[in-house]
C-alpha cells in the first residue's frame, strides 16, 4: 500500500499538473470506485464543471478543494467559482494517477477517467480495485463521511509530532513497538516500509514493547521517522510492485532501502543476516545486531 511518502509525491505531482484544471466531463468504468455518494450519476452531475484548487495529504488521504462556477457567487473574492467541496481519494493497495495530454484508449484497470476542456485526462487505475474516490460536498463534514479519516493522528512531518506526544502514547503500551508505529490512530502515515526503515535507523527492534522504550530511543525513534520519511518523499516514494508516480514513474526509495525485503541479504552496516518474520500478520524486517 502506498504509504506517506508515495502519497506526498502523488499530491506534489497533481499540484504542478492540475493548475486552474476545470473537470469537463467524468468518465467511471468501475462504479465500486466512487465510494461517496453512491449514486454515480449524483458524483458526475455534482463534480463536473469543479475547478480543482489546493491539494492536501492527510495521512494516505488526498484531498483536493473543489469550485464550481457559479453566477451567483458575486459576493465572493472570486466572482466566478463558489465552494463545492471536497474530491478524496485514497489509493489503497494499488492505485494510482496517470496524466495524460492526449485522449487515449484506458488499460484494463482503469476505474474513473477526468478531463478537461482540451481533453486532457486525468486518469485514475488501480489494479486490484480497493482504492476509492468521495466527493464530499459544501455543507458536509469529509471525518463525518469518510471514518478513517477523522480518527487519525498527528502527521510526523508537523510540529504536533513532538517528543512529549510520543511519550504520551508510547510509555503505556504493551504492544510491539512497530504496532504502534503502524497505528494510523497514533500517527498517520507510516506503513510497514517505513516502520521497518524507522526502527533499523533508531535501532530498535520491531517486536519490542513500546513502553520498553526509553527517552533516548524515543528521540532517535522520531528523528528517524522524519529522516526516513524526508529521504523517500526526496526519492519519490518506493515501489516494490505497483506503485507510479502521476508521470508513471517508479519511485527510488526500495534502491535505498536498509532492511524492508532484504531478508537473507548482508545488513550493510554489520555485514550480519537481515531476518524476517511475520508480527500481527505483517511481514517485518530487522537487524540483530544493530537493532536492541
Amino acid at each position: 500500500m502506498p504509504e506517506l511518502p508515495e502519497v506526498e509525491t502523488v499530491k506534489r505531482g497533481l499540484e504542478k499538473k492540475l493548475k486552474n484544471f476545470i473537470i469537463r466531463d467524468i468518465e467511471i468504468l468501475r462504479s465500486s470506485t466512487i465510494a461517496f455518494p453512491k449514486d454515480n450519476k449524483e458524483f458526475i452531475e455534482g463534480v463536473t464543471h469543479s475547478k480543482i484548487g489546493k491539494w492536501q495529504r492527510r495521512g494516505k488521504y488526498l484531498i483536493a478543494n473543489l469550485e464550481k462556477y457559479s453566477k451567483d457567487a458575486k459576493k465572493r473574492n472570486n466572482p466566478y467559482y463558489e465552494d463545492n467541496g471536497y474530491l478524496i481519494i485514497h489509493l489503497r493497495m494499488t492505485g494510482y494517477f496517470n496524466w495524460l495530454k492526449n485522449k487515449n484508449t484506458p488499460c484494463k484497470h482503469t476505474r474513473v477517467r477526468f478531463f478537461d476542456e482540451n481533453n486532457r485526462e486525468l486518469r485514475f487505475v488501480d489494479v486490484r480495485s480497493f482504492g476509492q474516490i468521495w466527493w464530499v460536498k459544501h455543507g458536509l463534514n469529509p471525518k463525518e463521511i469518510i471514518n478513517g479519516l477523522g480518527s487519525l493522528g498527528p502527521e510526523p512531518l508537523e510540529k504536533d509530532f513532538n517528543l512529549k506526544y510520543l511519550n504520551k502514547e508510547i510509555s503505556k503500551r504493551t504492544k510491539p513497538i512497530k504496532s504502534v508505529l503502524l497505528d494510523q490512530r497514533i500517527i498517520a502515515g507510516i506503513g510497514n516500509i517505513y516502520a521497518d526503515e524507522s526502527l533499523y535507523e533508531a535501532g530498535i527492534l520491531p517486536f519490542r514493547e513500546a513502553k520498553t522504550i526509553n527517552n533516548d530511543e524515543l528521540i532517535r525513534l522520531k528523528e528517524s521517522i522524519i529522516k526516513v520519511l524526508e529521504k523517500s518523499i526526496g526519492s519519490g516514494g518506493t515501489t516494490f510492485s505497483d506503485f507510479r508516480n502521476i508521470e508513471g514513474a517508479n519511485g527510488d526509495y526500495s534502491m535505498q532501502a536498509n532492511v524492508y525485503r532484504r531478508a537473507g541479504e548482508k545488513c550493510k552496516k554489520c555485514n550480519n543476516l537481515i531476518l524476517r518474520m511475520k508480527l500481527s500478520g505483517r511481514s517485518t524486517h530487522w537487524c540483530n545486531f544493530c537493532q536492541k
